[in-house]
């Protein structure tokens, strides 16, 4: 469960240091450091169930739900999100994984975003088209159809038949959100392989 400083220090109100006493509690592993002033108590949850709580407001995308929806054949070890209106990257390092954020328009921000429900956790990931779309959005700019499909099936290494599936009214709809070159050319690629 994720707690912050001030839940631990009023659950250990009847000592006499409670501030000492969160410090020997952290270094036996009672409760794990997350950021400044958050804490986890169960050492083996999935970082991504933290992710959102890190920096936010923000929900996980880019190649980590990528990966996840089996539209890279690579595995991800960094929990990817995506925030707006933070103007710069922000990466953070903890005992559960290492945890980037970037920005995407805010126009864009809420289409396409699930809330998942594991147990005690909620957090918020893309679906499959909106992590697409993130992606596209964070590569350098093409400017025709064979460049794009280029930089999907060769620089990115998506899957072509697992990208010929996601919903192409979704991304329709998701695209011109973003006012970029490569989200432009997108809904156009996706007809032609249809």
């Amino acid at each position: 469960m994720i707690k912050t400083t001030d839940m631990i220090l009023d659950e250990l109100s009847e000592y006499s240091a409670p501030a000492n006493k969160l410090i020997r509690m952290v270094k036996a592993g009672t409760y794990i450091p997350i950021v400044r002033g958050l804490y986890e108590t169960d050492p083996s949850v999935p970082g991504c169930y933290l992710a959102g709580s890190i920096y936010g407001p923000s929900y996980l995308s880019f190649e980590f739900a990528l990966s996840r929806y089996g539209l890279i054949p690579e595995a991800v070890y960094t929990f990817t999100s995506a925030t707006y209106d933070k103007k710069k990257k922000k990466e953070y390092h903890n005992a559960f994984g290492t945890y980037t954020y970037r920005d995407i328009p805010p126009g864009a921000y809420p289409a396409g975003v699930l809330i998942l429900t594991e147990g005690k956790y909620a957090y918020q990931i893309a679906s499959a088209e909106k992590a697409f779309c993130d992606q596209l959005y964070k590569m350098p700019p093409v400017h025709n159809l064979g460049d794009l499909r280029d930089m999907i099936f060769e620089d990115i290494r998506m899957d072509e038949e697992e990208v010929a599936s996601l919903d192409k009214q979704m991304i329709d709809r998701i695209a011109p959100l973003y006012k970029c070159s490569n989200l432009k050319l997108v809904s156009r690629l996706m007809r032609k392989m249809s």
